[in-house]
């Protein structure tokens, strides 16, 4: 009996040194997984600079013609000369269509005579009236029926002027509407004609900013279809009303177009001068971790690990930011000049976290930059 007693002991003390060996191994193991520190992650930085931030607005433009009509056939005809080729540069009075006048013509010369015989008889009748022969009503009648004939002539003349089309103003045509031979009807279109030069750009403001936009006030537009090209104009005009629907004030500014790249229709961006320019910090957008509470960045800083140990590591800096162009944007409050932010890589980063700098591959941070760029 003892000596069963005395192996069961020795198998209960087996097991609980077997069982308090594993145990030592877990906390053994787990003590240097604590102290393991990953590997520091690979980012690219800039040294921040405090710079020049023009205030401006930036907003979606539409591009209007200063002059914009669709010529129309002012009186029925039908077409016996097109003067023109789609896309034709034209001055003001350059004729474009000349509509059939030859009954109007025929007209012409039947009323010409009659009004030769009318002036011929006012003229008889007048020495007649002076010689006392018939009464002054007959010598009124005959001047009368001078003054008809005329402007029947007159009449007819116009009639011929108004079936041929002139350019109302130096522009551009559009694509042409009609045929040699085709019946125009009064107000048919004949043909778009378009001033390029210069030219409006039409966009709205929100009313809160109404009163930072001024008629003078200065305006870049640039277009994507038209890479790297910059057009500066000014505000010309403000509408009287606030739009109801949009709360927008409707702004109208001229530009100058000598080559006739911007067309109507046309959208474009609008940048456009809402007062002095601003100091702040600019930083790529790619360094900027935005979050509903908050946007922040990370600044590279000296850091040191439990053991006391140096190392360059990440500190989380929340930031204020307000305002973009380009690639960049403009940060005025909480960094100063000198700190080194991280510009790429911010989603894999943590407060405390250890970074490498590798700067050979930097994110775009240019104020313009070009779609090629991109």
């Amino acid at each position: 009996m003892a000596k069963r007693m005395v192996l069961m002991l020795g198998v209960v003390a087996v097991l609980l040194t077997a069982l308090g060996f594993m145990k030592f191994k877990q906390v053994e193991t787990a003590v240097h997984a604590a102290a393991f520190q990953p590997p520091p992650e690979a980012v690219t930085s800039i040294v921040v600079k405090r710079e020049q931030w023009p205030a401006t607005m930036g907003v979606i433009g539409t591009m209007e013609a200063v002059h914009g009509v669709t010529v129309s056939a002012d009186l029925p005809g039908v077409v016996e000369r097109i003067a023109f080729d789609s896309g034709q540069a034209v001055r003001a009075g350059d004729v474009l269509v000349e509509l059939d006048t030859r009954q109007e013509r025929a007209q012409l010369a039947s009323l010409q005579a009659q009004s030769e015989l009318a002036r011929v008889n006012y003229g008889r009748m007048e020495q007649l009236v002076n010689a006392g022969v018939i009464s002054r009503m007959e010598y009124d009648q005959a001047s009368a029926q001078q003054k008809a004939t005329e402007a029947n002539v007159a009449e007819i003349r116009a009639t011929i002027e108004r079936k041929t089309i002139r350019a109302p103003f130096s522009g551009i045509l559009g694509i042409r509407k009609v045929n040699l031979g085709q019946y125009l009807s009064a107000g048919s279109a004949v043909v778009p004609l378009q001033s390029l030069n210069p030219i409006y750009v039409d966009f709205g403001v929100p009313q809160q900013s109404t009163g930072q936009v001024k008629v003078g006030s200065t305006l870049r537009v640039a277009s994507e279809d038209l890479a790297g090209q910059l057009f500066a104009g000014r505000v010309t005009a403000l509408d009287s009303v606030v739009d109801e629907t949009t709360r927008n004030l409707q702004v109208q500014a001229t530009l100058s177009n000598p080559e006739g790249k911007l067309r109507p229709g046309m959208f474009v961006q609008v940048d456009v001068g809402v007062g002095a320019s601003r100091d702040v910090i600019t930083l790529p957008a790619s360094a900027i971790s935005y979050a509903p509470y908050g946007d922040s960045v990370f600044v590279i800083t000296d850091l040191k690990d439990p053991k006391g140990n140096a190392y360059r590591g990440v500190r989380q800096q929340f930031v204020k930011v307000e305002g973009s162009r380009g690639d960049q944007v403009a940060v005025v409050s909480g960094l100063k000049a000198g700190d080194e932010v991280v510009t790429s890589g911010v989603f894999k980063l943590r407060n405390g976290a250890a970074v490498q700098v590798n700067n050979k591959v930097q994110p775009g941070n240019n104020p313009a930059p070009k779609p090629e760029d991109s």
